[in-house]
């Protein structure tokens, strides 16, 4: 418990001062965790800091929150009035619309920012592995020619890109990777492993390994849990372990994914578990992935 955590994947959010659809409309939307709703109430700073108190958290990455769309960089501008008077969250992911026609220019303004080290832009795609076309053009999707337009924009910008996918999706990031070898890929969420039975291991495990031969890919051991069940390290040692041992510690990194994944954890739970997971591992192992190579992706002194 004395290994210091940067904690590269977590929200915050106030309702009154911003608008987050996804939190305040209704119909809730569907998740794959279940019930949104108790979500539903602000997340600031000192909600972070209880939650995570025990965990020696030194920095953190606040990721982008499905903020108004029509507004990307007010959310950028409010994380950065958060940061002044609170002294986190130390870098963030910001928003952009890769297949819109602003698309460039908003990159420009997140890449201005202070604190921007990386964009996100939930590509389209389909909902089970079994509907994957491998020659798609889904509009909004990894291969759709708008949208790779936007994308390659991140290289002269500077800008890393966060990338969360189903796992059946991964070929196309493969080809992303290898077209735009200049733009270093951040996979949120393990690739979303949520099928445990042995074909969906299986098929995650071989999309993974592919994925892992890029160089320039790195993955947030993060966002793993499993619809109704409770987060535990021996549910999730097998796909943590799996994704240390394929990309090694040095692209990997912890993240709490908090307070969303506080529907079926704590924080203890999470990043504890974490560290029961990987405490066979080298301590300079430990080290990289806790805090080393979030450190270094990021760009933060901590």
């Amino acid at each position: 418990m004395t290994l210091p955590i940067i904690d590269a994947h977590h929200h915050l959010w106030d309702l009154g001062a911003n608008r987050h659809p996804w939190l305040q409309e209704e119909p809730p939307i569907p998740f794959r965790y279940g019930d949104t709703r108790p979500l539903r109430r602000n997340y600031l700073p000192a909600d972070f800091r209880r939650d995570s108190a025990n965990q020696h958290v030194v920095a953190s990455v606040y990721m982008e929150a499905e903020h108004d769309p029509a507004d990307p960089l007010r959310e950028t501008r409010w994380v950065h009035e958060v940061a002044t008077r609170e002294g986190m969250p130390n870098a963030m992911a910001g928003a952009a619309f890769l297949d819109r026609a602003d698309a460039a220019e908003v990159i420009r303004a997140q890449a201005a920012m202070p604190l921007v080290r990386s964009l996100r832009h939930k590509p389209r795609g389909v909902a089970r592995p079994e509907e994957y076309d491998p020659g798609h053009r889904i509009p909004g999707s990894l291969r759709c020619p708008a949208w790779r337009a936007g994308y390659r924009h991140l290289a002269e910008s500077g800008l890393h890109f966060e990338l969360q996918a189903p796992w059946w999706h991964l070929p196309d990031a493969v080809e992303l990777a290898r077209d735009v070898p200049g733009t270093l890929i951040i996979l949120n969420h393990l690739g979303l492993p949520a099928d445990r039975g042995r074909a969906g291991l299986a098929g995650w495990r071989e999309a993974m390994a592919r994925l892992s031969e890029a160089p320039n890919v790195r993955v947030k051991l993060s966002g793993c849990c499993v619809p109704g069940r409770r987060w535990t390290p021996e549910l999730q040692a097998p796909v943590v372990l799996e994704a240390v041992r394929l990309f090694g510690a040095e692209r990997c990194m912890v993240a709490s994914n908090f307070p969303v994944d506080g529907l079926l954890a704590s924080y203890d739970e999470v990043m504890g578990g974490m560290r029961a997971i990987i405490a066979g591992l080298p301590e300079a192992a430990q080290r990289r992935i806790l805090h080393g190579t979030a450190a270094e992706t990021y760009r933060i002194d901590a």
